[in-house]
């Protein structure tokens, strides 16, 4: 029997340390689209089921955004709750999924380099019994993350701006890792980042995905 997996994208955040202009990072430019629609078009190209958008800060502007790709048009979920933190936004996305999902892909809105083929990597690496599959570059692991329904009990409980990762710290869970490009390193948290993206050289195609095992260390500051 196939598997269902759906996918989140993460688009509520209110950009505090992007300038002093209060700008939203994910309508920023990167040539001739934007920071979120770059993710939206890696969500759209990929395997990935049912979408949901999560906004919150600006949420008129980043909805607008969503519009049909693909001849897919995603359902946004308000999160009134968005200045909390993310565990809301989270929250908020796995309760719009339909309901007998195997899993989500969480895809930050803020990490426009991403593209289809590192989500597709995720969802061909993924088994039953996997409770998640998680990216990894040079040891260090990055976004988006697979989410076994396994997991959904405990991400309900989050608060805050905890996410994924403080759960799986803890022993127990089975996690499959792969080998992917540094593309799932690098968000846009700062306006340098985003300076840093639009010169950004293209980076090697996930297809050369391997199996891998633990990283050597996380990166607290990328990692879901």
């Amino acid at each position: 029997m196939s598997v269902r997996i759906g996918c989140i994208v993460l688009a509520a955040g209110r950009s505090r340390r992007f300038g002093r202009t209060r700008r939203n990072k994910l309508l920023a430019g990167l040539g001739n689209t934007r920071v979120i629609e770059c993710v939206l078009q890696a969500v759209a190209a990929s395997a990935v089921g049912p979408t949901v958008v999560v906004t919150g800060h600006q949420q008129h502007a980043v909805r607008a955004i969503a519009q049909p790709r693909r001849g897919r048009r995603w359902p946004c979920r308000y999160n009134r709750h968005h200045r909390q933190g993310m565990a809301r936004s989270l929250q908020a996305g796995l309760l719009a999924l339909p309901a007998g999902l195997d899993g989500v892909v969480v895809c930050l809105g803020d990490m426009p380099g991403v593209r289809h083929d590192v989500i597709d990597a995720l969802l061909a690496a993924f088994t039953r019994g996997d409770d998640a599959v998680l990216p990894v570059c040079d040891g260090r692991r990055g976004n988006p993350v697979l989410l076994a329904r396994s997991l959904f009990p405990a991400l309900m409980m989050l608060t805050g701006d905890q996410g994924a990762r403080r759960i799986l710290a803890q022993p127990g869970w089975t996690l499959r890792y792969v080998t992917t490009d540094d593309s799932v390193l690098h968000d846009i948290d700062r306006r340098r980042d985003w300076l840093r993206a639009q010169r950004r050289p293209p980076r090697r195609r996930a297809s050369t995905l391997r199996r891998h095992g633990p990283p050597t260390y996380d990166d607290p500051a990328q990692s879901l």
